[in-house]
């Protein structure tokens, strides 16, 4: 006992014969089997042995990095989910090395991409080998980002020439974070411009954009726009005067206008035949009795026009209630929508990822308990779904109409058939990647290269 290793709850993990020099594993001595994420699993022969091929994004954070191995196929397994259902797993066998030590491990080939860690060490890899104090980390071996990024780096392609402008107000968001990754990953130069720091020279013969300090802005081949609420107005300045200058939006600014203009979207929607809850709207209070009975009466929805991220949404149970918020919302000039309340819905709906007329991924929001907006800022659930032809279709119209290369198209179920919501511009990645597994920011730059004839 005294000579075996102490390691921790979280280790760095080296597999030399399958390309991965380095993945960082949650140590589980709780679980028989180490895992592995794994994707893309082929078996084939090699001689008269089973051998698998099969892709690892090692890195949770970077899902643009995917190194394609090779290993022995040992056994397959039945292995019981979390939520009870049994599945056939892979498992092979692969030297492992820790802290100097290599020895071989068996790794069940595992979709861990809605995981916290790539790899999972279980008790036989660490059984006569280490003691486990999981209230440490990284004791046998520790890797900083330099070392890290000198690892990965070879799997980085050099740059190519398309120059990238990332226009949004926080660099450290999870969505932002990601496009970054997925652009240097494909040899892309890009760079983070804050809204709020950059500004316009409007002028016929030399019109320009400066950023902070005098800097002049120029040479960008695509601008990605991800504006918050709050600057849509100068924003969308910006995009245009982008677009001026010969940079390719991949949302336009009147794209975006539209979209966040919950009344004139609706309006479109109605008018180029896309189904959404019967929606109300009226300026005199001496209205409101009658607006209510318009949208089938209570429970009903009411949403501020600016509304975002489920933020300035209620609900209104009572008709006495629809009446008090309406009328509370009138009296301080604030323009609202009412919109009849989807029951048969049960607190779900469904964010389709639409990215150049395609849905790229899409994820079902489950409300928490009590609560009837599903968004995920709101404290809903995310979970896959698989979307009917019905949904795929209207969630693309949605985007056409509003002319969104990029849109978050949110749809609810109903007795009548899907029913559309909103289409947000600028949408998250952060809840749909991680329930998906997709990866979507990369989809986002591919679809700019497509866009400007760019080929790798």
């Amino acid at each position: 006992m005294e000579d075996l290793k102490i390691i921790g709850g979280e280790e760095w993990c080296v597999f030399d014969d399958l390309g991965v020099p380095a993945i960082k594993a949650r140590v589980d001595s709780g679980a028989k089997t180490s895992s592995i994420q794994a994707t893309n699993i082929k078996v084939y022969s090699k001689g008269v042995e089973e051998w698998v091929k099969f892709e690892v994004s090692p890195l949770q954070e970077n899902r643009s990095i995917a190194i394609e191995c090779e290993a022995r196929l040992v056994d397959r397994r039945m292995v019981k989910s979390s939520s009870g259902i049994s599945e056939e797993r892979l498992v092979v066998q692969t030297p492992l090395t820790m802290g100097g030590e290599t020895f071989d491990v068996e790794l069940t080939l595992a979709n861990r991409d809605t995981m916290e860690f790539r790899m999972l060490l279980g008790r036989e890899a660490i059984n006569a080998r280490f003691v486990v104090n999981p209230a440490l980390n990284y004791q046998v071996q520790s890797f900083s980002d330099e070392e890290i990024n000198r690892k990965y780096k070879s799997y980085f392609k050099e740059k190519s020439g398309l120059k990238i402008a990332l226009l949004a107000s926080n660099p450290n968001l999870y969505s932002n974070k990601r496009i970054i990754e997925a652009a240097e990953a494909r040899g892309h130069e890009i760079v983070f411009l804050n809204v709020e720091l950059a500004y316009m020279k409007l002028d016929a013969q030399a019109p320009e954009i400066r950023y902070r300090g005098g800097n002049i802005l120029a040479g960008f081949d695509a601008i990605i726009p991800r504006i918050k609420p709050s600057v849509t107005f100068y924003g969308c300045a910006l995009i245009r005067q982008f677009d001026n200058l010969g940079a390719y939006c991949q949302n336009s600014a009147e794209a975006i206008t539209q979209s966040r203009d919950k009344l004139f979207a609706s309006q479109l929607f109605s008018k180029n035949d896309i189904h959404i809850p019967i929606t109300g709207f009226a300026k005199s209070p001496m209205d409101t009795k009658d607006l209510i009975k318009m949208v089938n009466g209570a429970p009903l929805i009411i949403k501020l026009l600016e509304s975002t991220q489920g933020k300035g949404v209620v609900l209104a149970e009572t008709n006495k209630a629809a009446e008090s918020v309406i009328n509370a919302f009138k009296s301080v000039n604030t323009n609202i929508l009412v919109q009849e309340f989807i029951k048969e819905a049960n607190g779900q709906d469904i964010r389709c990822f639409v990215v150049n007329n395609k849905v790229v991924a899409s994820m079902q929001r489950q409300a928490q308990k009590g609560e009837f907006r599903a968004n995920i800022h709101q404290g809903g659930k995310a979970s896959t779904i698989k979307i009917t032809a019905e949904e795929k279709k209207l969630a693309l119209k949605a985007a056409k109409v509003l002319n969104l290369a990029v849109a978050g198209v949110d749809i609810i179920r109903s007795n009548k058939g899907p029913l559309l919501l909103e289409v947000n511009s600028s949408p998250g990645l952060e809840g749909i990647e991680n329930a998906t597994g997709k990866d979507i920011a990369n989809a986002m730059i591919m679809a700019i290269e497509k866009k400007l004839k760019f080929t790798i």
